[in-house]
């Protein structure tokens, strides 16, 4: 029996992560069927187990980008035209790219390296590469929130499966899965880039832009096992 008063409510709130099993008789009659199109909850079988897990996931950014300005001082305005034009090809052939200013976006951050350092070497004072601006495209950001989920859903039946061999019972087919909570932190994407101290390393940058997520799921699973077992741990 819980206790009433002011000595129930002392007690603490259990932690968003526990977990915990329930093993209750059948229903004596079975539920009401949902009405004609539309959908109701699962039919609970009596005997489930009931689990909450999380997961927390971080995905490195995927593009780079670095703009590159040229300029050229020569005697004449066309000379210095042509003096850029000439630096703009080679800077094209190059990273394939064209345009005055350029600007290169990597989805290989190696080659990106490799890029700006023959360009300086190449081209000398007359180049000048900007930091490179690391962030996500839409798609990695979608597929780090899929796969925080799916790594969610992973811990909560894992859990779940552990629940029941200390029981020694086995884990059945799920009867709810329940989004509870996800949150996203830190990250660019290419819309927002932040722009970052000069002063910053490659690999610091990269650690800035770096994008997390977290979820939160709420899970029951059917449970499995002897008539007999049931009854002993009953």
């Amino acid at each position: 029996m819980v206790p009433e008063g002011p000595a129930a409510m002392a007690l603490p709130a259990p932690p968003p992560a526990r977990v915990f099993a329930e093993l209750v008789p059948a229903p004596a009659e079975a539920p009401a069927p949902a009405p004609a199109g539309r959908s109701g909850p699962p039919a609970l079988s009596g005997r489930e187990v009931h689990v909450s897990g999380s997961a927390e996931l971080s995905a490195g950014p995927d593009r780079a980008r670095v703009s590159l300005r040229l300029g050229s001082r020569k005697g004449a305005a066309g000379a210095a035209r042509s003096s850029v034009a000439r630096r703009l090809e080679y800077i094209a052939q190059s990273a394939r790219q064209r345009g005055v200013p350029v600007c290169i976006v990597f989805s290989d951050f190696g080659k990106m390296q490799n890029v700006c350092n023959l360009l300086i070497e190449k081209l000398g004072t007359s180049v000048t590469i900007s930091p490179p601006h690391f962030y996500h495209t839409p798609e990695a950001i979608d597929t780090l929130r899929r796969r925080v989920c799916v790594a969610a859903v992973g811990n909560t039946r894992q859990k779940a499966q552990e629940v029941c061999r200390l029981f020694g019972q086995s884990l059945g087919k799920p009867l709810l899965i329940r989004e509870e909570e996800t949150k996203e932190w830190g990250g660019h994407i290419d819309s927002h880039l932040v722009s970052s101290p000069d002063s910053m390393t490659l690999q610091e940058r990269i650690q800035n832009a770096t994008a997390y997520a977290s979820c939160k799921v709420f899970a029951v699973f059917e449970i499995k096992g002897k008539e007999n077992r049931r009854n002993k741990f009953l």
